[in-house]
């Protein structure tokens, strides 16, 4: 008997050896005119199996039978995804690529369709696509960015619709607004970079960006306070490029006006046979392309990684990005109106340049990124994620400001006293730690989840140093005469060090969130995230603040692809301990709600896309500063603080990207923004947020044509993005001090204005690519501006031309 026990035993472990070896799968891939391909590069998702092609376009791997997903990919043809079920015995399968400049690239506003995007759930924390998410998200793929040429990050967000240039800052930072709301902050890789909370933006290298993400409207529930992440305006998420397990690279040069160069390159390679490991290295070196004589540009970027699938279910991937810039920082034009009380602002001329050509950013920025994927199971896996950056900024600028008494600027402010001094000097470094358990489609009863419960820190180390300002000299802006731009020989810019203050943030969160299937037609959307919030400056610790932000929603899917979707959150404003009423006692946080509602829909079978949103936003019983008027009728502060106001945000926003017709990519947009002080004590109630427009719009369209055609492969794109008038400043009530604003003065407006970009490319070979790209086309003269300050001209009508290599 025991004997036959054991031969049923090698019998049962010989069967399930048996099912468990691998199976051959061979093949050929050849073109669309029967020409076998070699080096094709042949992926099977969830498993290592990966070959490639050889010189007859051969191939064979073994598997385990089963159904899988093959991925096959080959520089200059399409890529080609095939589900197929494996039998027991083997199976061959071949392939046809069809050439890719037959076949148009996915450009969307969303990204790639059908499935989450890359990273997304480093700001979302949920395995969604942006379509899915309760919130109003918007990924700009990298292709949009590369057929527009974007060189900037405010000029991949500008397809956003709703989302619009705060400030630049002298053209060297990139401050993005969205729903009314100044500066909202600019991650990269899913860590804060500028951690100033007015959101003065930073620069950025475009070579390295895999897509821009942007959620509008309150992110509270996965990034916190209103006070770091979780604003009510947004987050713009700035993603870099890592493995795709394939062997290819791109080397390009761009050269332009302005003396623009601007080499980059894209190298990838999967680096073993078992197709474990696999590293990526994007670099870019830009010179020039300021358009202000006596203005220079030098930057330096490189961006590796490196990612390792040491088997099915697990994936580890490691990224570095670093970028040294020097730039010149632009003096910017002056508004000639006395009293600062209508708009005329100096149409300075190009060749002109108000500042001193010493006048430089001396900018070193780095990010670190680790992310841990393991399945449990096919529904449950863990995700860790950790952020490092360390951004060290320093600038010396030209200070202007208008001169007074000798009987000077009686008709108009042309006269001006210059300085210069160092512009906000920072080594801004934060750390983001994220451990999260992600449930897909769970099932309790006939009901399914989807849902996370994670938690995360967020640690700032900021040292911000403080220096004299040094006057320089006067100069009449409308006499070059007076202006040079060096500094005089007896000028000695030997900057004294007058404050330090090193200040430490500590931020801990618990969030869950969890998206229940409750029919075929209808999905609710809950959540809640409990956070801490912690500082410390020059040694002195306040209190530990604690909060509480919850998200709730639902979802009618009210026939396929179309869906109608409501949602209501909040964020926090935690105030500290100093903030009291008349009696000394603490005030406490202030909370800021916010409504949603809209469509989400696909047509043409996920072709083209069409949402429309509606947001209310809500800022009441507000900490706002006491005055009082003293003996002379100046205002004073009263040392105390009371609750008032209610800043009110509400809007439409309507956005529709896709394929209009089978050559025609379109993506466009428009924003309705009405926002508004209402009962206010500091501001004049109805009057609107400095530097937010009521209107924007952007629609861009890039047509091909097809294999038909004598001109095969040759698309032409062209843009439009405007924006509209807002005022330049706050406009505060009689007796209430703010900013140095006058109290009780209207502000003047800054002008719309309107940029139309046109690009031109065309595949000479399918490795050779050659782009035209000529930008604000009819020469439109706009002004971004910082209050009355950093008045910066929109470039001006620019050319550029890119030859790329891909290999």
């Amino acid at each position: 008997m025991k004997n036959l026990y054991t031969l049923l035993l090698l019998n049962f472990l010989f069967v399930n050896a048996l099912f468990a070896q691998n199976t051959t799968v061979k093949g050929k891939v050849q073109n669309e005119e029967g020409v076998a391909l070699q080096h094709v590069n042949i992926t099977v998702e969830k498993s290592n199996a990966n070959t490639r092609t050889d010189e007859y376009g051969n191939y064979e791997m073994k598997i385990p039978a089963g159904k899988y997903t093959f991925k096959v990919k080959l520089m200059g043809y399409a890529a080609q995804t095939t589900t197929v079920e494996i039998p027991a015995g083997g199976t061959q399968i071949n392939f046809t690529l069809k050439d890719a400049k037959n076949d148009l690239s996915e450009v969307e506003v969303f990204g790639t369709s059908n499935k989450q995007q890359a990273k997304l759930d480093a700001i979302t924390r949920l395995p969604l696509k942006a379509s899915d998410q309760i919130q109003s998200i918007s990924v700009i793929s990298n292709k949009l960015i590369e057929q527009q040429g974007a060189l900037s990050v405010i000029e991949g967000v500008r397809n956003v619709p709703g989302v619009y240039t705060y400030a630049t800052y002298g053209g060297v930072r990139e401050s993005i607004s969205s729903r009314g709301f100044r500066g909202i902050p600019t991650l990269k890789n899913g860590v804060r970079v500028m951690s100033d909370f007015r959101g003065m933006g930073f620069s950025s290298d475009m070579q390295g960006v895999e897509s821009i993400q942007v959620i509008k409207g309150a992110s509270s529930i996965t990034m916190g306070a209103a006070t770091d992440l979780g604003g009510p305006g947004g987050i713009v998420n700035v993603v870099t490029k890592t493995p795709k397990f394939e062997n290819s690279g791109n080397i390009s040069v761009r050269a332009g006006s302005w003396d623009l160069v601007r080499p980059t390159f894209d190298v990838q390679r999967v680096v073993n046979k078992s197709n474990t490991l696999a590293v990526r290295l994007n670099g870019a070196y830009e010179n020039g392309g300021k358009f202000r004589d006596h203005m220079g540009n030098e930057s330096f970027y490189i961006n590796p990684s490196l990612e390792w699938r040491p088997d099915a279910k697990t994936s580890l991937t490691l990224e570095m990005d670093y970028f040294n810039e020097k730039q010149a920082v632009d003096a910017g034009t002056v508004n000639l109106s006395l009293g600062n009380k209508t708009n005329q602002i100096y149409d300075l001329p190009s060749n002109r340049f108000l500042g001193f050509e010493s006048d430089k950013t001396d900018t070193k920025h780095s990010t670190y990124t680790a992310r841990l994927k393991r399945d449990l199971s096919d529904k449950l896996y863990l995700r860790a994620a950790m952020f490092y950056s360390n951004y060290d900024s320093d600038a010396i600028k030209t200070g202007l400001a208008a001169a007074r008494g000798n009987g000077i600027n009686l008709d108009q402010v042309n006269i001006y006293n210059r300085s210069i001094a160092h512009n906000n000097a920072r080594e801004d470094k934060n750390t983001v730690l994220q451990l999260d358990l992600i449930g897909q489609k769970v099932k309790t009863g006939g009901i399914s989840h989807t849902f996370q419960v994670g938690g995360d820190f967020r640690y700032l180390d900021l040292y911000q140093p403080t220096y004299n300002s040094i006057a320089v000299d006067q100069i009449n802006v409308l006499d070059p005469s007076t202006v040079t731009n060096q500094l005089p020989s007896g000028i000695n810019p030997a900057f004294q060090l007058t404050t330090e203050v090193q200040s430490y943030d500590y931020r801990f969160g618990v969030t869950i969130q969890d998206v229940i299937q409750v029919t075929d037609w209808a999905r609710a959307y809950g959540g809640v995230r409990y956070s801490t919030n912690k500082t410390r400056d020059n040694g002195a610790s306040s209190s530990t603040s604690s909060f509480w932000n919850p998200l709730a929603g639902v979802m009618f899917t009210l026939k396929p692809g179309f869906n109608v979707f409501g949602s209501y959150t909040n964020s926090t404003n935690p105030r500290s301990a100093s903030v009291v009423d008349i009696n000394g006692d603490p005030l406490g946080a202030e909370r800021i709600d916010q409504l949603e509602a809209g469509i989400k829909s696909e047509w043409f079978n996920d072709r083209l896309r069409f949402n429309l949103t509606f947001y209310k936003i809500n800022n009441k019983d507000m900490n706002l500063e006491a005055f009082n008027l003293d003996a002379n009728g100046i205002v004073q502060p009263a040392g105390y603080y009371i609750k008032g106001g209610n800043d009110e945000r509400k809007g439409i926003e309507v956005e529709l990207t896709g394929k209009i017709l089978p050559n025609l990519e379109v993506v466009t947009g428009y924003a309705y923004i009405n926002a508004q002080f209402k009962d206010h004590t500091t501001f004049v109630p109805g009057s609107a947020p400095n530097n937010t427009p009521k209107h924007t719009f952007n629609a861009y369209a890039n047509y091909t044509f097809d294999r038909s055609s004598k001109l095969k492969g040759l698309n032409i794109g062209a843009g439009v993005y405007y924006l509209g008038e807002r005022p330049y400043n706050d406009w505060t009530q009689a007796g209430v001090q703010y900013h140095a604003i006058d109290p009780n003065t209207a502000p003047w407006f800054n002008k719309a204005y309107t940029l139309v970009n046109v690009q031109v490319g065309y595949p000479v070979t399918k490795n050779i690519m050659l782009r035209a790209l000529v930008n604000n086309i009819f020469d439109n003269v706009g002004y971004d501006a910082y209050r009355s300050n950093f008045i910066d001209r929109i470039a001006p009508r620019n050319i550029s031309g890119v030859l790329s290599y891909k290999f």
